[in-house]
């Protein structure tokens, strides 16, 4: 997005946030491109006869978001932030559900594209990787953070480093540490 677009987004976020709601009317347009972009792309993992769209995933978000007024944005990475963490909730949610279906049988398991974690492995359960997050969520908040960001969300280094308040470098470096991690977490776990 042009540099202009990511101020008016976050004066958007700011007016909405003081109680503007014609500010989210017109902050929808400028977002639901990038949010429908990345939602596509963690669809673009799952299976062929998975019920859920792009589309209905971003339109679960706003409707959460509609929620979310007095949230205090700071800016557009910390708006897309929310939105990955929308996201990651709403596909938990899913495959949760899906996993403990009350008509019985096997249960079905919705798998993420996870190139861009797990070079070279099985792809594993979106419920086993929540459940890993959060594992690392409470031994380090900032590396469960970080995959959160760059994995869900989409992210740059860059605009994780933002909302993390940290360098880049150490981005780097928690990413690089969180997926090791993950990766012997989700092998231990078959």
């Amino acid at each position: 997005m042009a540099s202009s677009s990511t101020h008016d987004i976050t004066g958007l976020l700011h007016d909405w946030g003081g109680g503007n709601d014609r500010a989210l009317a017109r902050l929808v347009p400028l977002v639901y491109a990038e949010l429908r972009r990345r939602a596509r792309r963690y669809m673009d993992g799952e299976r062929p006869s998975h019920t859920l769209q792009p589309t209905a995933l971003v339109n679960e978000v706003y409707l959460r978001l509609v929620d979310c007024q007095d949230m205090g944005w700071k800016d557009r990475a910390h708006f897309f932030a929310m939105c990955a963490r929308l996201m990651r909730r709403i596909l938990t949610d899913l495959a949760r559900s899906r996993r403990y279906d009350k008509r019985g049988g096997k249960a079905q398991h919705v798998t993420l594209n996870t190139s861009l974690i797990f070079a070279n492995a099985e792809q594993p359960d979106l419920a086993d990787l929540d459940e890993a997050l959060k594992r690392l969520h409470a031994m380090d908040s900032r590396k469960s953070d970080v995959v959160e960001l760059r994995f869900f969300g989409g992210l740059s280094v860059k605009e994780t480093a933002q909302v993390l308040q940290v360098s880049a470098d150490t981005v780097m470096r928690d990413w690089r540490l969180a997926k090791v991690w993950l990766l012997r977490e989700l092998s231990s776990e078959k």
